[in-house]
Order: structure tokens, then C-alpha cells, then sequence
């Protein structure tokens, strides 16, 4: 009677567990399928770039630091156009897919421009046109308007030389008497049974002189019975310090070394910038300093500083810094002046 009551007992338990189970499973489905999971908001990026309006694709030069402003949904995003032109923008927008975004364009060399796009993904290309007109072709305005030739860009980049200026060449002996039983008086040879010297050399090769190429050699004597503690003569250093044991008769050592010197240098070099229309672009590398810019303004030979601040009296100027450090300049000319043909 009581297996029976334990059986009854078993077998209840495992139905409660079984429909426990079950329920949390019917549970599980039905939250999932009541309450599907979210997708994160996805976020739209509208990419473009802005370039001046003409006929000559060629002369559609990238404007920089243009406004950017879109609109769409209940956002809003703005963006500056870099030296090349580009922009990127950003938004988590309310929006369907094909409802429209207006795209705000201003700079205030240009006039304001509005463009209507769609959430679907494109590359922007925007060409704004210039508030002052181009420069006329006839003959009589290329008359007015002052002629630039010949433009060149200067810079310095440093240079580190390393000279030779000198060399050493010093002898130095190593006084011992050898067979003499060492009986632990050091300093004693290697296997501690011979009596042994030790002899320290030092030079300098003085304030901002490095010594190379150090050689450190056994000339006379028995040298088989000798070592020389010296460190790594394989670098550059202003201090050398060469140690010798000696554990038989005496010898002499010779230390050789070149004496060099580290200048830094300016070297001047130049680069012919790329003139299209009325613009020209030149790059220079990262380590460039001081550009300046020479040419021919009106038949006269100047030498224009760019500065920091990019100021240039006749041209606008801007630098977009690439990945690899070099830097991109691109100069406009400002009405009044010319690039002749």
C-alpha cells in the first residue's frame, strides 16, 4: 500500500513538471508573437559634394565651407563642405523610404540653392553659382583685370646630415706579469687560476659629437689571453668605455672610431601648382614649412608669404590634410585678376 501512495506521488509530480513546462513555452511564443522584436532606428547618411557652377568641367573647382542644412521628417542636420567639397550628414529620420529630404545649400560667394532628394541612397553632386559673374572673355575686360604668370611655390622641409669631423686613434697596454697563481686575490682569470690585471679606457667624444664605427683591437702581446668588456660599439655614442683583462704578459689594445656630427638643415625646394580656369591647386608634403607663393603679378616678380591664415591678396585660398599627412592647397582668384591663357 505504501509503493502504491509513492507511485501515485511520482507519477502526479512529473505531470506537474510537464505541464509547468509547457506552459512556459506557450508563454515564450505568444510574448514573441505579440511583441516582435525591435530593429534598431537605422540611421541615413546623405554624402555630396559641392562644386562651382560652369559649363567647363574643368573649371567646377570645390567650394569649401558651404552650409549644409537638411531637413526631413522631424529632424534637422548641418554640415560644413571641406576643402574638397565634401559633406556628410546624418540623420534618424521618421521617414518612409522615397518620402522627400530638402537638402539647403549657402555660402556667401554663391547664391542659396534648395535641392529635393529622396531617403533612397545616392551620392550628392551640387554645383552652386558664383554671386559675382565670371570674368568676361572679351578683350576689354581680360584688359582690366591684372595678369598672373609664372606662379611657383616655395618651401623649406629639414633635413638631418651626418658629417664626419674627425676620427681617434688611441693605444693603451695592459701591464701584468703572467704565470702568477692568483690564489684568490682578485681580479683573476676566467677559470680563477692566474693572477690578472684590469685597465678602463674612456673617451668623450664631446657636446653634440657622436663617436661610430668604434673598433676595439688586441695589437701586441698575448692577446689569446685577454678579454675585452666594452658593451655594443654598434650605435652611435658620445661615451666610450672599453674594459680589458689581462691574465699572462702585457698587452696593448688599440680603440679606433669615427667622430660625427648631426646638423639639421633647410632645404629649399619648389612646386609648379596646377592652374584650371581661374583656380590652381598644388600639394605639399606634411614636413613642408613656410610656403610662399612667387609669380608674376602685372610683370612684376613678387614673393607672396601664405601664412598660416592662407592669405593671399589676389586669390582665396584652402588645405584639405589627407590621410598620409600631405597637404592639398586650392587657390581661387579673386575678381580683378587672371590667369592668362
Amino acid at each position: 500500500m505504501e509503493v502504491s501512495r509513492s507511485r501515485v506521488k511520482q507519477v502526479t509530480l512529473q505531470i506537474v513538471i510537464a505541464v509547468a513546462s509547457l506552459g512556459s513555452i506557450a508563454v515564450l511564443v505568444f510574448r514573441d508573437a505579440k511583441w516582435p522584436r525591435r530593429n534598431p532606428i537605422e540611421t541615413l547618411s546623405i554624402t555630396g559634394a559641392v562644386l562651382r557652377q560652369n559649363a567647363d568641367p574643368r573649371k567646377q573647382s570645390p567650394i569649401a565651407n558651404a552650409e549644409v542644412t537638411a531637413t526631413g521628417g522631424l529632424f534637422e542636420a548641418h554640415a560644413k563642405s571641406d576643402a574638397s567639397g565634401l559633406f556628410e550628414l546624418s540623420l534618424r529620420p521618421s521617414l518612409r523610404s522615397g518620402e522627400p529630404i530638402t537638402l539647403q545649400f549657402e555660402h556667401s560667394e554663391y547664391k542659396p540653392l534648395e535641392v529635393t532628394g529622396t531617403r533612397d541612397d545616392r551620392l550628392y553632386v551640387v554645383r552652386m553659382e558664383p554671386v559675382a559673374p565670371e570674368p568676361a572673355s572679351a578683350a576689354g575686360a581680360e584688359a582690366k583685370a591684372l595678369p598672373i604668370r609664372d606662379v611657383r611655390v616655395r618651401y623649406t622641409v629639414k633635413n638631418q646630415t651626418t658629417l664626419t669631423v674627425g676620427s681617434v686613434a688611441k693605444q693603451f697596454e695592459v701591464e701584468n706579469t703572467g704565470n702568477v697563481p692568483c690564489a684568490n686575490h682578485r681580479p683573476c682569470s676566467p677559470d680563477g687560476k692566474w693572477k690578472a690585471t684590469t685597465r678602463l679606457l674612456s673617451l668623450d667624444a664631446g657636446q653634440d659629437d657622436l663617436f661610430r664605427n668604434v673598433r676595439v683591437t688586441c695589437i701586441a702581446g698575448p692577446c689569446p689571453f685577454t678579454r675585452i668588456y666594452s658593451g655594443d660599439l654598434t650605435r652611435p655614442m658620445r661615451m666610450i668605455n672599453v674594459s680589458v683583462l689581462n691574465w699572462s704578459d702585457s698587452t696593448t689594445f688599440l680603440v679606433e672610431a669615427e667622430v660625427t656630427r648631426t646638423a639639421v638643415t633647410d632645404t629649399i625646394r619648389r612646386s609648379f601648382p596646377t592652374i584650371i580656369g581661374q583656380t590652381m591647386t598644388f600639394a605639399l608634403p606634411a614636413a613642408a614649412e613656410g610656403p610662399t607663393v612667387e609669380a608674376n603679378l602685372n610683370g612684376e616678380e613678387i614673393v607672396f608669404p601664405l601664412g598660416p591664415k592662407l592669405i593671399l591678396s589676389w586669390a582665396s585660398c584652402s588645405v584639405e590634410v589627407a590621410s598620409g599627412q600631405n597637404h592639398t592647397y586650392r587657390c581661387e582668384l579673386k575678381e580683378g585678376y587672371q590667369f592668362p591663357l
